[in-house]
């Protein structure tokens, strides 16, 4: 089985939207377009026609491309069951225990509401692979806009279980801010301070720091690596204030 080509493309402030195309079928699929056109744009110049959308989550920098991607290609829409109503371009509806394929790779879907209420990420076991949206991001997490601190430390736990080399493709690019507010959460922990030196290095040179991969967030990330409910939350709350 061929690997999956997967190509980042940069949308509105901070977005970034996944293209990822299976060579063996040709099949390609968006994760989270905000917008349309710079994916088209992207797909043309490769020669890969778009076959379906997969959103993790309702909100409009996720959502915003579906329509005009979908006019342009007639492509399948993939969203979240718990939140149809809120994303109108739908053709399939899936959830926890369902699996979407591109190709002959397939993806389980992962309930892991709490930044909104029917977030789904999407996990390519065999290809070492994650999508989570807005739910984990490098040092960070999702705001919990819809959900709750123990839904969001179910889904630190859960994604903290995945094998250690799985490749965590997130939907923005909050690294710097991100790993500040750890250093201050995690002030003694040295792998912290070493990755924020290589991140302000990427940063300054232009490059992007996601993906990454659950053994550098078990590491680094001071809410897949809360004991508990209670400091998930405590961390949470301050990083939401957080002006470092």
């Amino acid at each position: 089985m061929a690997a999956l080509e997967i190509v980042r493309i940069p949308a509105l402030s901070d977005n970034y939207i996944w293209l990822v195309h299976d060579p063996e079928s040709a099949e390609t699929m968006v994760v989270d377009p905000a917008q349309a056109e710079p994916v088209l744009a992207e797909a043309d110049r490769r020669g890969w026609p778009i076959t379906a959308i997969w959103n993790t989550h309702w909100h409009p920098d996720h959502t915003g491309g579906n329509a005009g991607i979908k006019a342009a290609t007639g492509c399948e829409v993939i969203a979240p069951a718990g939140e149809a109503a809120r994303i109108p371009t739908a053709d399939r509806l899936v959830g926890e225990g369902d699996t979407v394929s591109l190709g002959s790779h397939v993806a389980s879907v992962m309930d892991v509401p709490a930044h909104t209420a029917g977030h789904i990420a999407y996990h390519f076991a065999a290809d070492g692979i994650v999508f989570v949206g807005d739910t984990l991001f490098a040092m960070g997490c999702g705001r919990l806009f819809e959900g709750t601190a123990e839904q969001m430390f179910v889904n630190m736990q859960r994604l903290s279980q995945l094998p250690p080399e799985t490749r965590v493709y997130c939907a923005h690019e909050y690294t710097q801010s991100n790993g500040r507010y750890a250093k201050v959460a995690e002030p003694d922990n040295a792998a912290i301070t070493e990755r924020m030196a290589e991140v302000d290095r990427a940063r300054a040179a232009g490059e992007a720091t996601v993906p990454t991969t659950i053994a550098a967030e078990l590491a680094t990330n001071p809410f897949m690596r809360a004991a508990s409910v209670e400091i998930l939350a405590q961390r949470r709350a301050a990083k939401d204030v957080f002006s470092g």
